[in-house]
């Protein structure tokens, strides 16, 4: 995880105005809202404010833990992208 100062959540990688508008739904309103609560627990609380929504993983997941690390969704890495998956089960 990379430490910056707080930033807004549409100042992060991977994080543009309609995915900041579903973190805001659950209460995550910034940079470090997210880094306290994490890529996979973000996600848990979203599909469940959202039950009858699909949310892509690339989408949702892997871009929290890119706007945490700051990189690209993509740039990860496999073995990252594995672990995630299987932390939201």
């Amino acid at each position: 995880m990379v430490t910056h100062q707080n930033r807004k959540l549409t100042d992060l990688k991977n994080i543009g105005q309609k995915l900041a508008s579903r973190l805001k739904t659950i209460n995550i309103n910034s940079e470090k809202d997210l880094q306290k609560i994490g890529a996979v627990e973000a996600h848990k609380l979203l599909k469940i404010k959202y039950p009858n929504e699909t949310l892509p993983v690339c989408y949702y997941l892997y871009s929290f833990e890119g706007a945490l690390c700051d990189k690209h969704w993509n740039d990860i890495g496999d073995k990252k992208k594995r672990e995630l998956k299987e932390g939201i089960g």
